[in-house]
């Protein structure tokens, strides 16, 4: 029966230039890291993805002997690289299209984690206390997000989360939440935006940001939120 391959099993020599690769790859990694806090997001996401990657595909490269340390890391970076730019240039122009449609709104546009553009609107612009009425001033925010979709952002799908706080019970809560989220389909829909790329979420008070103990916690806790995220990255 042969023996796992082990970074241990390899000759010395292999074994030294491996972990020499690999350590240097490393060093690489965190300058290419450091380096970037000046690229934009879809940039940032390819080198940090190769980088990565490379590391790994070293790694694993010695795990067989050393000998394909080199072609382990070239493979992945390759890999880490086509992982990294899951932000597309079409999600990176709708996020800017959006920052500029919201300058001076309390409304906060950001990348998440899993590469998904979020649009988060506080209560002050979007419902009343007890109202799914959408107010005016989402109305605004609502247009240029429709005219995002039908332009540069065809086939990037929308979800659309509401949430309410902690005042009253979950049967008025969760409906409510639900019926804020169709709100704000119902009016992409009507603006050209089709409806199947819409889905609609109600959390009622279950996902708070703030202490519900307060006014002005509450206030936050009333929200909803737009995620938007490129079919290529499920």
């Amino acid at each position: 029966m042969h023996k796992p391959l082990s970074l241990s099993s390899a000759p010395l020599t292999s074994q030294a230039g491996a972990r020499s690769a690999i350590i240097a790859l490393t060093a690489g990694v965190a300058l290419v890291l450091a380096g970037c806090e000046n690229m934009g997001a879809r940039e940032r996401g390819t080198a940090q993805g190769a980088g990565i990657g490379a590391v790994a595909g070293a790694a694993i490269g010695a795990m067989t002997g050393g000998k394909n340390t080199v072609k382990g890391a070239a493979i992945g970076a390759a890999a880490g690289a086509i992982a990294g730019n899951l932000w597309s240039k079409r999600m990176e122009d709708q996020r800017r299209a959006m920052e500029q449609a919201t300058q001076g709104t309390p409304v906060e546009v950001t990348r998440t984690a899993d590469n998904q553009l979020k649009l988060d609107i506080p209560n002050d612009i979007s419902f009343s206390t007890g109202s799914a009425s959408l107010k005016p001033e989402l109305r605004s925010v609502l247009e240029a997000f429709a005219n995002g979709l039908k332009g540069g952002g065809q086939g990037t799908l929308v979800r659309v989360v509401g949430h309410t706080d902690s005042t009253g019970s979950d049967a008025v809560n969760n409906p409510l939440s639900l019926e804020r989220a169709e709100s704000v389909r119902n009016f992409l829909n009507d603006r050209g935006v089709s409806q199947n790329r819409i889905e609609v979420v109600g959390r009622g008070s279950r996902e708070p940001i703030a202490s519900n103990d307060t006014a002005e916690g509450r206030s936050k806790n009333r929200r909803v939120e737009i995620f938007m995220r490129d079919p290529a990255s499920n």
